[in-house]
């Protein structure tokens, strides 16, 4: 039997493993404090390299991504916004519903740059290793694409901003996407003013972070985790 060993070989430095780190807590999403300065073209290089990493089900790469700089075209997606925004806001009344018509959801014409990864549900043929039973594992890869952007873009100093508050089949359009295509994630990227010490939403009292000792669960829905150490480490994480 191989002899335990507190450490790995294969382990990142300090230095690095807090890098990875600093990048995922402290990643933001960017809708107000986007700069005009354009985004160097060897730095989205490296962004969308990044992306092009993720895993994937199969081996599948279901990902393309549509670098967006014509104004026209955001102008678009800008009215669509603007449509399914008033149309979303419907949902909310009196002070939710104003906190929900003050906050700022996008940065689609302030960003020098807006990107579209897409999910190509074709890609890999018909019968994809590891796919039978989940058809949805594409969409779920091509979400691990937009996350290795994400943090290599912290890392870079560059914000992300998530527009989700979009007609996918008119955007869809706007984009002359194929059938096939699904437009996954449109993104607003660009240099910033500061990335907030907390998410938008939880400083403007829209909702918090859970506690994650509440989410962690043992070996079946609602039981005990049976490390009580653990347990601790989880209550005393970073908030």
């Amino acid at each position: 039997m191989a002899e335990h060993r507190e450490g790995s070989d294969h382990a990142f430095s300090e230095a690095q493993r807090e890098g990875l780190y600093r990048a995922i807590h402290e990643r933001r999403d960017v809708r107000a404090q986007f700069l005009p300065d354009p985004v160097p073209t060897e730095v989205l290089a490296r962004l969308l390299d990044a992306a092009h990493h993720a895993p994937s089900v199969g081996f599948m790469q279901p990902w393309d991504f549509l670098v967006i700089d014509s104004l026209a075209v955001r102008e678009q997606v800008h009215r669509l916004f603007q449509r399914e925004n008033a149309k979303a806001a419907e949902h909310y009344a009196n002070e939710r519903g104003e906190l929900y018509r003050r906050l700022k959801l996008e940065g689609i014409l302030e960003s020098p740059l807006n990107l579209c990864i897409t999910c190509d549900r074709s890609r890999g043929g018909e019968h994809v290793l590891g796919r039978n039973s989940i058809v949805e594992t594409d969409l779920f890869s091509t979400c691990l694409a937009v996350q290795n952007l994400w943090l290599a873009a912290r890392a870079e100093g560059i914000g992300v901003g998530w527009v989700s508050i979009l007609d996918q089949e008119e955007l869809a359009s706007i984009l002359n996407l194929p059938e096939q295509v699904y437009p996954l994630a449109y993104l607003c990227l660009g240099y910033v003013s500061e990335f907030l010490e907390q998410p938008e939403l939880a400083r403007s009292g829209w909702r918090q972070r859970l506690p994650l000792a509440e989410l962690v669960h043992g070996n079946g829905w609602g039981e005990p985790l049976l490390d009580a150490t653990l347990h601790e480490a989880l209550a005393g994480g970073r908030d």
